[in-house]
């Protein structure tokens, strides 16, 4: 392990103390490919969820777990990340996904006082934390840790939003300037925060720390 791995392993430690505080059922594993197997091998067989979904996440996809998941057997899985259908079917999906047994997403920010921070642009994945899914499991890179909740609500609109409009490729100022404009563009992805501050019921929400720099 380097030494930048070892610090964040100390430091993720740490925030896993704040957030199991704060009602929250919490891991930390070292890799995304670990996330994958903590969360297909542990959690699942734990919660036997007779359906699942998920919030829009790059980690989620890139660590395997969403392709793994469609594959399971016996489970219903709402597929909300599928481009081609027509808007009304991928809403209507959204909608269902909020009474599953199981929703799998990320956050765009954490904070050291063990807060999950969000800012959608439909709205379903802060929905679907604070209300619906009968557990949330949030896969979040390390590098997405900042110290308070400022920080991370100007982490989310000064970064992580004009980046994923870009990566989207979305017609929003930001997309080209890289500074939020507080614009009243239809491609908006800024509409809706969601700050959660404690899981509730307690252990509702799991939150897997992946001591690796992943997303957005």
């Amino acid at each position: 392990m380097t030494p930048v791995q070892t610090f964040w392993d100390i430091k993720l430690g740490e925030i896993k103390e704040v957030f199991e505080d704060n009602g929250y059922e919490t891991s930390v594993v070292k890799s995304q490919k670990a996330a994958a197997s903590l969360v297909l091998d542990k959690i699942i067989p734990k919660l036997k969820p007779k359906s699942i979904s998920f919030g829009g996440s790059m980690t989620v996809v890139d660590s395997g777990v969403f392709d793994k998941v469609k594959k399971l057997q016996n489970v219903k899985v709402i597929d909300t990340y599928d481009v081609n259908p027509p808007m009304a079917e991928k809403i209507e999906r959204r909608r269902q996904s909020l009474l599953t047994d199981l929703y799998i997403t990320s956050a765009n920010a954490f904070t050291e006082e063990g807060e999950l921070v969000n800012l959608d642009g439909t709205g379903n994945r802060v929905a679907a934390m604070a209300f619906g899914p009968r557990n949330v499991v949030v896969l979040v890179g390390r590098n997405k840790l900042c110290p308070d909740l400022d920080a991370a609500v100007s982490r989310v609109k000064e970064y992580a939003a004009p980046v994923n409009a870009m990566r989207l490729k979305r017609k929003t100022p930001c997309a080209v300037t890289g500074k939020c404009q507080d614009c009243n563009s239809k491609d908006r992805i800024c509409n809706t925060w969601g700050i959660t501050e404690k899981s509730f019921p307690q252990g509702r929400i799991h939150v897997v720390f992946i001591n690796e720099d992943l997303g957005f």
